[in-house]
């Protein structure tokens, strides 16, 4: 995500609290699958939330959750944590998001490291490239597009993935 030509920019000085917000929203997300907590992890997505994951599309918040409790189901225990992002908001807009439409991007790299069911540990880096939007209980997950950049063993013996392209972060 670059500024400049994309329509997109970094955040002005009256963004600043909407883009501490989307890093809150964001430290909710990670908590929330952290503690396996379904109530709090569907909280962070709009109602027709839509979710990009390994070649799924899975639309609709209560489609989300059920389709997450099945994967997390699949491990002994989870942990993700977040390492760095950036926010952007419409460069038509200088002011609040509530006075631009309430929307931005945001581009975040994680790791995610756990023990599946049967025993083995897995470990994952990738980046979610998301679309939010400010509704009435703040702000939200539109989309999240997630690409993993590794997957494999702790031992970083697995397969690693080039950085998706433009036309695969919508």
């Amino acid at each position: 995500m670059q500024s400049g030509g994309n329509g997109w920019t970094p955040a002005t000085s009256a963004q600043l609290a909407d883009e501490l917000a989307i890093r809150a929203l964001v430290a909710r997300y990670a908590d929330a699958v952290n503690r396996v907590s379904a109530e709090d992890w569907g909280a962070t997505w709009t109602a027709e939330g839509e979710w990009h994951l390994l070649g799924q599309v899975v639309r609709g918040r209560g489609a989300l959750v059920d389709f997450w409790q099945a994967a997390m189901g699949t491990f002994r225990w989870v942990f993700q944590l977040v390492h760095s992002g950036e926010v952007q908001f419409p460069a038509e807009a200088g002011g609040a998001a509530a006075e631009q439409g309430g929307r931005a991007r945001a581009r975040w790299y994680l790791s995610e490291v756990g023990e599946t069911g049967g025993g083995e540990r897995a470990f994952t880096v990738g980046v979610y490239h998301d679309d939010l939007l400010l509704t009435p209980q703040g702000w939200r997950f539109a989309i999240r597009r997630f690409a993993p950049l590794y997957q494999g063993p702790p031992n970083l013996t697995g397969r690693n993935f080039p950085f998706p392209g433009a036309s695969e972060r919508g």
